[in-house]
């Protein structure tokens, strides 16, 4: 994993990313070049121009989610996922090539070639984010203790998305009574721990053990580890980089304390604000056509009223009104108890079926990030007699009232739709890690995963 401000990526990820640049960028260049009466002074264009189109399909492929593992899936699930890659790439593809500045001299041979390699890649990238990667782009990786917490991350490793990480056993320490893990993965009579990372080649050391005190740790062994290059990792810290999320259950009020993150400057308020008016303004403009059409099949399915404003929790436990398109029957709460929306809700309507799961009924919710009620990414708002709920049942939910409520968020782009107190704690997690770490650069994440999640239908209510 590599930290980009405060936010983590896999570094295979950007690997592939680079190399896949590079291939597109060397080809678009070679198609170009071999082509008669290409002189020297044409490089000025060529070149530039080259890697504008490399960037600009390398940033497509990724909002598509070519870069996202897809382990377990069947052969279908892949073939489908390549040619939704296809149809969404090679029109832009020829859009950026009669763009550009080199249409003069770059035959349509050349264009094909291009497109071609383009499409090599995409089927290469789609089958290569089928399984876990080899061995030689694997770090290896010990977890200490045997316990649930060891156990959990195991689990953990064994991920798909945990691709680059290589899972090579437990090693027990001195007071490991509660021993939840497979007997076989235990290495025991190994030595100490700088020899079974020596011995088996591991790069990174998670202590998943809860209780630290008495003596539990090897604490000048795992000083010796680090002395020696090699990664050492408490629990937070694994979740935080592997997950994307900070664990409710590895969390004290020390840590949200005295930890990095969390800071909430004039600065970075300010940046977020201007890149929410600046969005904001841009996307109403051009979803107008999208909501006109949106409210007149609203009205010919069910009449009036269009939208529907509902009371929420923001920044600072500040409430105010959502507007969204409604997508519900009129009478959804007739006895005046507030639900959970679930995910196949006989309340919703054939529109709202719809406009849910192309997530159209959250674009009127720019008009409450203009007004400044809303960011365009942050924590979902919820209801005050749902927060009131979660906040008694769930430590630290609050927290996530620190920073303004969003219409698209970490958690959503990260957690399928929930509808209990369990999904709240799970969707949770992913909200204390981007209140932890949010950046314009990790909106700008979400923005292009909100895309993926949308034209891939993941996680429609």
């Amino acid at each position: 994993m590599l930290k980009v401000f405060s936010h983590y990526f896999p570094a295979t990820t950007l690997y592939q990313i680079i190399f896949d640049a590079f291939v597109l960028f060397a080809g678009v260049v070679v198609a170009i070049v071999l082509q008669p009466d290409v002189g020297i002074e044409s490089w000025r264009m060529i070149l530039p121009s080259a890697l504008l189109f490399a960037i600009a399909m390398i940033v497509l492929n990724t909002i598509t989610g070519f870069y996202r593992p897809v382990a377990g899936r069947q052969l279908k699930d892949v073939l489908a996922r390549v040619l939704v890659g296809v149809i969404v790439s090679i029109p832009v593809a020829y859009g950026v090539f009669r763009v550009l500045p080199w249409g003069e001299f770059a035959s349509e041979a050349a264009e094909v070639s291009v497109i071609l390699l383009l499409g090599l890649i995409l089927v290469m990238r789609g089958f290569a984010n089928r399984g876990r990667l080899g061995a030689f782009m694997s770090r290896r990786v010990l977890v200490l203790g045997t316990g649930s917490e060891a156990e959990s991350v195991e689990r953990v490793l064994r991920d798909p998305a945990s691709r680059g990480l290589k899972f090579v056993g437990f090693l027990p320490t001195g007071d490991d009574d509660d021993r939840a893990v497979a007997p076989d993965l235990i290495l025991s009579n190994r030595g100490a721990v700088v020899d079974v990372v020596d011995q088996l080649g591991v790069n990174e050391v998670i202590v998943a053990v809860r209780e630290r005190r008495g003596g539990v740790l090897p604490l000048r062994e795992l000083l010796d580890c680090k002395m020696r290059g090699v990664k050492v990792y408490d629990l937070s810290t694994f979740y935080e980089r592997v997950r994307g999320q900070v664990r409710i259950d590895a969390l004290k009020a020390s840590w949200l304390i005295f930890g990095d993150g969390f800071r909430q400057g004039f600065f970075r308020s300010l940046v977020k604000r201007c890149f929410d008016l600046a969005a904001s303004l841009v996307l109403l403009i051009l979803a107008v056509p999208v909501m006109l059409l949106t409210a007149l099949l609203i009205l010919l399915e069910d009449g009036g009223p269009v939208f529907y404003r509902q009371l929420r929790v923001g920044q600072n436990g500040r409430q105010f009104k959502v507007i969204k398109f409604r997508s519900m029957g009129t009478d959804a709460e007739k006895d005046g108890k507030p639900r959970w929306a679930q995910s196949n809700d006989n309340r919703v309507t054939r529109v709202g079926r719809l406009i849910r799961k192309l997530r159209i009924d959250e674009l009127p919710q720019l008009f409450n990030v203009f007004l400044g009620e809303m960011s365009l990414v942050g924590p979902r708002p919820e209801r005050p007699f749902f927060v009131d709920q979660l906040t008694a049942e769930i430590p630290f939910y609050a927290v996530r009232h620190c920073v303004k409520p969003g219409v698209t968020g970490w958690a959503q782009v990260r957690y399928q739709y929930g509808a209990s107190v369990d999904d709240a704690v799970q969707k949770l997690q992913y909200d204390l890690y981007y209140v932890k770490n949010h950046t314009l650069l990790l909106d700008i994440v979400v923005l292009a995963e909100t895309v993926r999640v949308v034209l891939t239908g993941e996680g429609a209510q």
